[in-house]
Parts: C-alpha cells; structure tokens; sequence
C-alpha cells in the first residue's frame, strides 16, 4: 500500500506526521487482512490506497459533502466484472479518519468499519442495503 499513498507533512514536527501516516496505513492494513478469507481472497485486483482527502470530483460524483471512503470500479456481481479493463479502486480517506474518531480504539473501529463497507460496494452491496443490515444487526 505504501507506494499508492498520498500525504502531506506537518514541516513544523518531523517525524509526527510520519508516524501518524505510518500508524494509519497499518490501520488499513489490518482491516483488510481482518476480513474473512473467502472475501480477501478475492481482493487481488482491487487497488486499496490511503489518501488525505477526497477531491472535489469524488465528492460532486457521490453527490457528497464528506467522504471516509470510495469504491471506484465495477461490482463483482456485474456481468463480466472479472474480465473489466478498469481496475477497481478502495480509497480510504486519513484526515476525515482522524477528524471523527478521536481516540486510537475509535480510530481502529472507524477503519475497520470503513475497509468493510467500501468492500462490500465491491462485492454489489449498495449502501441502503449496508444500512438495511446495521439496523437489523443493531435490532432496529
């Protein structure tokens, strides 16, 4: 993953900023190698990368006005998803991250959280149906 990863440095603290990207990164890292084998396996051309922000194209895409991730590509469910020219893409965004979950144990769950719903939008779970599930998980 390191190598597909954008970051920015805080020039005023060396080696913070690093380590903060360093910690992150394994975050992602660790929720996806968390995921159950029969949905990893199936990972392999999926790129998964660490970026700060989303763009204002990816947010105006998803008519969104904040982003922790996207899911960029064609779902496994569509017909002919394996044999696509266009590589599927997971970004998982840092500074949202870090914005919203303030301790290191509600960081981990956020990306933990995060990985596994822009997975499933690569396995063709929309996100009324990710939400259908929260609320049946949650007894709702």
């Amino acid at each position: 993953m390191p190598d597909d990863t954008e970051h920015t440095a805080d020039p005023a603290t060396p080696g913070a900023a690093s380590d903060e990207v360093d910690t992150f990164d394994g975050l992602v890292l660790a929720a996806v190698e968390a995921l159950p084998a029969g949905f990893r396996d199936q990972l392999g051309t999926v790129a998964i990368v660490v970026e700060d922000e989303a763009t204002p194209y990816q947010l105006a895409s998803v008519g969104a006005q904040g982003l922790l991730g996207l899911y960029t590509g064609i779902p496994r469910t569509a017909w002919g998803a394996d044999g696509a020219a266009a590589p599927s893409k997971i970004t998982i965004f840092r500074l949202p991250h870090l914005r919203q979950f303030r301790t290191p144990e509600s960081l981990r769950l956020g990306v933990a959280e995060t990985v596994r719903h822009e997975v499933a939008h690569h396995f063709g779970i929309s996100d009324a149906r990710l939400e259908e599930l929260a609320r049946e998980s949650h007894g709702r």
